[in-house]
């Protein structure tokens, strides 16, 4: 309680009308308006570690907020509506959390003041005036956050465009401007985050007494040991859900089998507190082995009573801690593949499909010549021998399909692929072929050196990540010779960057020497053109009203006109590709993905961590008599820090190891299958670590500046002791 709060507070004396107190300026409200004003100083001390977060987060929530009104890509792109759609679906995520937050804080304060709110009451003040002086205060602190964050918030506003610009390769120029919609919609989900915990707090005033505020800051302060031998059970129960959650987690393949995971695995983590809390009271109870191991006694019965009388919030806070890991791994997993794959995805300037095999593209060249400057360009024709060989085997053996598309003794199941390729559109119908002259036009336009084949040799050209997948395809495709008497022999399979992703074959097309495709017959043509220097935007859509409807005959996959193989997480393909307008728009659309999951990531692990530090901080002042009777007892002071380490490593290291637990079997299974899908050269597990240091390093601040206030705490009562 703050003492000189209650010692300052008096009644209003009776004066006569018409005889302003010179000290209050006639009002008797000022008095609470300044009691007020002094409480929220000592609050804004006491919990500075809020305050700042709060801070922080209303800058974040500026800075993004400011992507819906001030996005100055806005019209670059055609998809430029999903940033607004995106950030818009994070700052309901992230509402509901900053509410959680105000509203725990709000409740937590009231609970430590209890006893000044009930002191006030026997003092004579109306349970009204109480809460309404409650309100100024909590009213004061948030008005001090918002405009130290809004200033905060635009030069985050800054940073974010910078970086935005970044990720499209555009140059972005620094203009510091405020921005009223940005500044009123962030202002509406602050204050409305405040005012929806401060009134629900008004109503929980409205029901208190003088006994149940002077009762509310000791009632938790006890371990209730009841029944809990009988609760420790849920510690294994716990544990052995979440290995279930685990295997089960790969298996999910609908809504509702999403939706229940979901549920039982949150249910799962507030098991798991509450049976080891029971368990740490048990064990201390039955005098374990460690208990009575230095000060093993003291750490256990702390940290038991800690996670007994905090088991939903920290169930909350592990559930937060999850959620920023998953998210933040998937970012990285989207970032990965901007910066590694996709410059590759689209290896020539431009590039025009057409299901005219006879089609000379003229109306697309004279485009070209009108808006650029064509240095060379190259028409040719893909084949096909109307076989499946290559699409059936692929099918059947890429890790990307798995089982699917195998029967039970694990040969292909021809009547699944036959199906597949004739509803399904991930690949032609057909084998694809190209000749040997084509392939090596193509293969200098891009710089690669020429590769030669005998009269009896054929060679398979894939994406690059696929190129250790396919290296055994030869041994059972039989290709057959010009004359058709003979088969031809696999060379070897190769692996660079060849525009695989619809144009010259989905994830492969066979080369053959030019006297085979006698035999074959065109499936469709292919414009390929280097340009000089950068593409203007809007070439392609140019390109597209130039060239007419060009999609292919197949009833299957009509709205795109060709497939994009096994790439069945990021694929974009289109009939008109143009490398300059291409690669910018697929990065807006990752950025619109990536930016959204590291601000909901930061803004939970600053909530996450925020909460453990206040609660720490705030219940340094019960410590300090029991760290003061132990520095009495003989323990020096590098003793006494080194409990202190302790006991906040374990409390803070319990939430975030058990999210790490659940998290990574998660992210490890998906970053799996997105290297498979998407070839980025990264370790599944690397996606996970760095997600862990990332949100780790911001963990270790709020850690070195709890463990430097809670010593802080300590050791002044030692000294006045």
């Amino acid at each position: 309680m703050h003492k000189e709060t209650v010692a300052s507070f008096r009644q209003p004396e009776k004066r006569p009308k018409g005889r302003p107190d010179k000290e209050d300026g006639g009002n008797p409200q000022w008095l609470f308006v300044k009691l007020a004003y002094r409480n929220m100083k000592r609050s804004a001390r006491d919990y500075l570690v809020y305050l700042l977060t709060m801070t922080v987060i209303n800058a974040l929530m500026y800075a993004f907020n400011s992507l819906i009104f001030q996005n100055g890509l806005r019209g670059y792109f055609e998809v430029e509506g999903i940033m607004e759609v995106m950030i818009g679906l994070a700052t309901v995520f992230i509402v509901l959390i900053v509410a959680w937050l105000i509203h725990y804080m709000v409740g937590f304060m009231l609970e430590k003041r209890s006893d000044e709110f009930g002191i006030y009451l026997l003092l004579g003040m109306e349970k009204k005036d109480v809460s309404s002086l409650y309100l100024k205060e909590n009213l004061m602190l948030g008005g001090i956050s918002f405009l130290l964050g809004s200033l905060l918030g635009i030069l985050f506003q800054q940073v974010v465009e910078a970086v935005m610009f970044a990720m499209v390769r555009m140059e972005y120029r620094l203009h510091i401007s405020f921005h009223g919609r940005t500044a009123l919609m962030t202002l509406a989900c602050f204050a409305g985050c405040y005012l929806l915990a401060l009134f629900r707090c008004r109503w929980k005033f409205r029901k208190m007494n003088i006994k149940g505020l002077m009762d509310a800051k000791r009632q938790n302060e006890e371990i209730k040991e009841g029944r809990e031998g009988a609760r420790r059970i849920l510690l294994p129960v716990s544990v052995v859900f979440i290995l279930v959650f685990w295997a089960w987690f790969e298996r999910l393949q609908s809504v509702l089998g999403v939706s229940v995971f979901l549920v039982g695995l949150v249910v799962t983590i507030y098991l798991f507190y509450w049976g080891i809390s029971a368990w740490l009271i048990c064990y201390v109870r039955g005098r374990g082995a460690l208990v009575y191991q230095g000060q093993n006694l003291f750490l256990l019965r702390q940290f038991a009573a800690k996670v007994r009388t905090m088991q939903f919030t920290m169930g909350t806070l592990t559930s937060l801690f999850t959620l920023a890991l998953i998210g933040a791994s998937l970012a990285l997993m989207f970032s990965d593949y901007e910066n590694t794959v996709l410059e590759g995805k689209f290896p020539f300037d431009v590039q025009v499909y057409s299901k005219d095999v006879s089609d000379n593209f003229k109306e697309e060249l004279e485009m070209l010549e009108r808006h650029t400057e064509v240095s060379s360009h190259y028409v040719y024709r893909i084949y096909t021998d109307k076989g499946r060989q290559a699409n059936t085997w692929l099918l059947a053996n890429l890790e990307a399909w798995g089982t699917m598309y195998q029967d039970r003794a694990g040969r292909p199941d021809k009547g699944k692929i036959e199906k597949m390729l004739l509803e399904g559109g991930v690949y032609y119908p057909y084998d694809t072929y190209m000749g040997i002259s084509d392939y090596n036009c193509l293969r200098e336009m891009l710089g690669y050196p020429k590769v030669s084949l005998e009269g009896t040799e054929y060679l398979v050209q894939v994406k690059p990540r696929l190129l250790g997948e396919l290296q055994e395809i030869g041994k059972d495709l039989e290709i057959k010779n010009a004359s058709g008497d003979g088969f031809l022999s696999c060379k070897g399979v190769y692996g660079e960057y060849f525009s695989q992703d619809g144009h010259n074959g989905a994830d492969y097309v066979i080369v053959v020497p030019d006297g085979v495709l006698g035999r074959m017959e065109p499936f469709y043509s292919e414009l390929v053109a280097a340009l000089e220097g950068t593409a203007p935007l809007g070439l392609g859509d140019r390109l597209a009203a130039a060239g007419g409807d060009r999609l292919p005959e197949f009833k299957w996959d009509s709205e795109n006109g060709f497939c994009c193989g096994s790439d069945n997480i990021i694929s974009a393909v289109l009939e008109h590709e143009v490398r300059d307008n291409m690669i910018p728009e697929i990065k807006y659309m990752l950025a619109s993905v990536i930016i959204p999951l590291f601000y909901i990531g930061i803004v939970y692990v600053c909530v996450a961590v925020t909460v453990l530090s206040v609660q720490q901080l705030s219940d340094s002042a019960k410590y300090k008599l029991r760290y003061g009777l132990l520095a009495k007892l003989g323990l020096e002071q590098a003793q006494i820090q080194r409990l202190v380490r302790r006991q906040l490593a374990a409390y803070y290291l319990c939430p975030a190891l058990l999210a790490i637990v659940i998290s990574g079997k998660m992210i490890l299974f998906v970053s799996r299958q997105f290297v498979i899908a998407t070839g980025v050269p990264t370790m599944p597990g690397g996606f996970f670590l760095r997600s862990i240091l990332l949100f780790f390093g911001i963990y270790l601040v709020y850690f070195v500046v709890t463990y430097v206030g809670f010593l802080r705490n300590v050791q002044q009562e030692g000294q006045g002791a």
